[in-house]
């Protein structure tokens, strides 16, 4: 195998590697700073589409983290971008939050109830049975499926939320159409990424605590990936997997030194 080339970009996952239930992760703050001096390109992802990337600098910001607007990409920016390169000023019925709607609206598309272009399905805290049905009655006339990431639940202080995947299975079943997730899995919301720093994935990492989406998506866009074991991933997992990360490593305090 020919040797990789130097790393000269990175991607990571904000749960469980930055961050953990709204407390940093010890070293995240030191990754970072070594990140923004350093100069290389970064961005910090996450599957969720709630929050426009103002949000999220902001509560990061809360948190002690400085990760700048420009270097955050979520789910709904990789839709946007998608639904923008497939079908540039379309219309969309939308079932989700400002983070979603917000990057729609960035790329022109015009957010309708009247014979969309598409139904596409993100996160939020409110799912309405009176939107379900007109997203299943919009898809049956003819509009296409698109979910912004296929996690089937989310955390909350009082346990587990259903989240867009479930919601997707409930839509799948009413309608017999399957949606297309853009997000985490998909090797499509790391492209995305890349493309909008100006990375390669050939000199490119992803960090991830998840080895079913961020190690996946990482492997499938052809970058090293690494496992940090401070979020949902133990060790002992790794070998249920038919794919393995690059590297594991406790957490990303221990990927300092590598930028």
């Amino acid at each position: 195998m020919a040797d990789r080339k130097p790393i000269e970009s990175w991607l990571t996952d904000m749960d469980g590697v930055l961050i953990h239930e709204g407390v940093p992760i010890p070293g995240a703050d030191a990754f970072l700073k070594k990140l923004r001096d350093s100069g290389k390109p970064f961005l910090v992802l996450t599957n969720n589409s709630i929050y426009t990337p103002r949000d999220l600098h902001a509560r990061l910001r809360r948190m002690g983290l400085d990760v700048p607007i420009e270097n955050i990409w979520t789910s709904a920016m990789a839709t946007a971008q998608f639904l923008d390169d497939q079908r540039p000023e379309g219309t969309a019925y939308v079932i989700g939050e400002a983070g979603l709607t917000t990057a729609l609206h960035d790329i022109g598309y015009i957010l309708t109830d009247h014979e969309p272009d598409y139904v596409v399905l993100g996160e939020t805290r409110t799912y309405s049975f009176e939107a379900m049905t007109k997203a299943v009655r919009l898809i049956n006339d003819g509009a296409r499926f698109i979910c912004t990431n296929p996690d089937e639940t989310g955390p909350s202080a009082e346990g587990a939320l259903p989240a867009t995947g479930a919601v997707a299975a409930l839509i799948t079943k009413a309608t017999g159409k399957n949606p297309y997730f853009a997000g985490k899995p998909n090797p499509l919301m790391m492209r995305t990424g890349l493309n909008a720093i100006g990375a390669h994935s050939e000199s490119s990492a992803m960090i991830g605590d998840r080895m079913d989406t961020d190690v996946l998506a990482g492997m499938e866009a052809g970058m090293r990936t690494f496992l940090v074991l401070t979020g949902l991933t133990r060790p002992e997992q790794v070998e249920n997997f038919p794919y393995r990360p690059s590297e594991i490593v406790d957490s990303i305090a221990d990927l300092v030194d590598r930028i």
